[in-house]
């Protein structure tokens, strides 16, 4: 069986519990008594521990066992919970949440170890109550003298677990006849047969050994049932070609003398005298009994990085394929031109127009996410975040359900991620100085998302001790950015737009958190790269607040073209405030810019055709002016003709092109010339 086909399911179904155990611990945290918490995050490691085991991720598997030993001693009244077990749990959370984006980038866990998270777990457990001890135990069958070979703890401990609670664990040898031709299939139906009622805790040979058929006509199983011997014995020789079977009991016997747990197994043939040397299992699911090097090799032969995904609402599905079922009908139509009179034809061209909106409307739908796969990850961020600045923080969250692009939802997360440790950081004080201050001592961070028009709007607001101006300009002087002369005359808004420059920082010293110089700069270059904006406004000791301006899609846009020459330019009808005329008598110059007064403001000019390397036209008298904007700023573009609206495709310029100023992209126009898309962002 061929595992990796279900390798992006996987994925996507981890992504999902881990947030919903991410959820569920910050809830622990504040209602450590509720027993609906733990049998939630109980049931989510189980789960995780399944897919896992399944899959082959067997550092993930091992983990899960191991949470939920704790969680079920917890819930069972045997261990009770406190702030220390929480912190494990989360530190339990990080680790599995690292394996699962290793798996995303790689196809595999990666090297991090979670022996010494493992070891705290049983630790924990075993403080709580009295376990048995692997290195005190021997498990044995009732033949003695038979060869020995190594067990795993885990399974071990399964076993120990499944004799207290009064069921049955064998040992079964399957002899298969000599004359089996699908010897793989045979053994599935075995697996398939006692998987039914019991629980196969291990196999040798391996899973993917035996589904290889590489192993000669026997293997032995461990499983853990409430049938008798007789029964399972029963069944397994009910399937046809299996000749004989063998069963035992598995026996614990306590030792002090050994510090690994060994089984002794029944009478086998020459193939299973080398178990010791050929078996190192580390997990107790039979599906992950692969060695660590055939795990590579099989992970190599998939794809290293895992595509992108969506997940899509049925609904939105079958609204698309009722529109592409209204497209073959239409074209079927103008097929069939001969029988289509003039006034027909127009009715079908507008009707075609009508479908092809409305399937651009769909598609942009099915390629929508909610920003709560961004938000959800930010409560656990601020609680260890404020624990580690010795701040109490209180985050609220809203508009989690607003809906943005796929490939917009990649991009938001880190810029995000440094504004929130910013206002931490920066802004939010600590609570002695908020008491002075007259606040309350725990701060607030208000993070919250809506729609506007064609953009969503993501606000970061703190009622911390909003930006200093002064000291930025004074950081600004220090740093030799500025000259004192030139900071005195900055206003507000100018200074703040320093804090976006690479290297420049307010902090006094270094620490983990902050003081490089590198979070806005970050922040401003992600949010332009995808054609956002980023505006501050703040007041000193009140707060301040962040806003993004995002594109709703970064794949078909309104644009407005134009030409400079003979070239076709799209300027995004987002960043179009007006288009107007001047007069060239209008134009002054102020320190080699050229400006114009318009509505009673001065607006810079930027003539198009010199920043993209066209030569001047003739000069007219008069000028079209399309006036853009970013932000608050506004320049005016002198173009030589508008063409028109146009809804465009935008296309990359691939990885040749990539990096050239002024341009966000390409697009291919109705008669099949390519225009190219102004990025007006970098136009500033």
């Amino acid at each position: 069986m061929d595992i990796n086909q279900y390798l992006d399911m996987f994925i996507e179904e981890s992504k999902e519990h881990l947030q919903f155990m991410n959820e569920h611990l910050l809830s622990l945290e504040k209602n450590p008594e509720d027993k609906d918490l733990i049998n939630e995050i109980f049931r989510i490691a189980h789960t995780l521990k399944g897919m896992s085991g399944t899959m082959g991720f067997v550092k993930i598997s091992n983990l899960t066992h191991e949470m939920e030993n704790l969680l079920d001693a917890i819930r069972s009244n045997e261990i009770e919970i406190c702030s220390e077990i929480v912190d494990l749990l989360f530190s339990c959370f990080d680790m599995l949440d690292m394996y699962i984006n290793n798996i995303i980038n790689t196809g595999q866990e990666g090297e991090q170890d979670s022996s010494k998270l493992i070891q705290q777990l049983n630790s924990m457990l075993n403080k709580g109550k009295n376990s048995f001890s692997s290195e005190n135990l021997i498990i044995n069958n009732s033949n003695n003298g038979v060869k020995k070979y190594k067990f795993d703890e885990h399974v071990a401990k399964a076993i120990i677990e499944a004799k207290s609670k009064g069921l049955n664990v064998y040992s079964l040898l399957i002899k298969l006849s000599e004359n089996c031709i699908l010897k793989s299939a045979r053994a599935f139906i075995v697996f398939n047969t006692l998987e039914a009622y019991s629980d196969i805790i291990h196999s040798y040979p391996s899973a993917e050994d035996i589904e290889d058929e590489k192993f000669n006509y026997e293997f032995v199983l461990t499983l853990i049932t409430k049938k008798t011997k007789d029964e399972v014995k029963k069944d397994m020789l009910n399937i046809s070609e299996i000749v004989d079977v063998k069963i035992e009991d598995v026996v614990i016997e306590n030792t002090d003398s050994l510090e690994k747990i060994e089984l002794d197994n029944t009478n086998t043939d020459a193939n299973i005298d080398d178990i010791n040397e050929a078996q190192d299992t580390n997990d107790i699911h039979p599906v992950s009994n692969l060695n660590k090097e055939e795990a590579a090799n099989e992970k190599k032969k998939a794809s290293n990085v895992i595509g992108k995904t969506v997940r899509v609402d049925i609904d939105r599905l079958d609204n698309l394929m009722n529109l592409v079922s209204e497209l073959i009908i239409i074209k079927t139509r103008l097929e069939d031109g001969g029988y289509i009179e003039r006034n027909n034809l127009n009715e079908a061209i507008e009707y075609l127009e009508r479908i092809t909106t409305s399937l651009h409307d769909a598609v942009m739908k099915v390629r929508m996410v909610p920003i709560e796969r961004v938000f959800n990850r930010f409560p656990r961020m601020v609680r260890d975040l404020a624990k580690e600045l010795g701040k109490e923080v209180e985050l609220e969250m809203s508009g989690e359900e607003t809906e943005v692009d796929r490939t917009i939802i990649d991009e938001i997360g880190d810029p995000l991620v440094h504004l929130i440790r910013n206002s931490l950081d920066h802004g939010i004080e600590s609570p002695e100085v908020r008491v002075s201050r007259g606040k309350l001592p725990v701060g607030k961070i208000k993070l919250k998302a809506y729609p506007d028009g064609n953009n969503v709007v993501i606000e970061l607001e703190d009622d911390g001790s909003g930006i200093d101006i002064e000291k930025v300009k004074r950081k600004a002087v220090e740093k030799g950015i500025l000259t004192q002369a030139e900071a005195s005359e900055l206003s507000d808004n100018e200074a703040i737009e320093l804090l976006f420059r690479p290297g420049f920082s307010t902090a006094d010293s270094v620490s983990d958190v902050s003081g490089r110089g590198v979070g806005l700069d970050v922040v401003k270059s992600k949010i332009e790269s995808i054609n956002g904006i980023v505006e501050v406004e703040t007041s000193h000791y009140k707060g301040s607040k962040f806003s993004i301006r995002l594109p709703l899609t970064l794949a078909i846009i309104q644009a407005l073209l134009i030409n400079i020459k003979e070239e076709t330019y799209a300027i995004p009808l987002s960043s179009i405030k007006e288009i107007a005329t001047i007069h060239n008598s209008e134009i002054r110059k102020i320190q080699n810019q050229e400006v114009v007064l318009f509505r009673n403001n001065t607006l810079p000019i930027i003539r198009l055709n010199r920043i993209l390397g066209v030569m001047d036209s003739d000069e007219n008298e008069e000028n079209t002016l399309v006036v853009v904007k970013k932000g608050e700023k506004e320049a005016g573009l002198i173009v030589d003709k508008l063409i028109g609206q146009q809804e465009i495709v935008i296309k990359s310029l691939g990885k040749y092109l990539q990096g050239i100023p002024y341009l966000a992209g390409a697009t291919i126009l109705g008669n099949g010339q390519i225009s190219l898309i102004l990025d007006v962002n970098s136009l500033f």
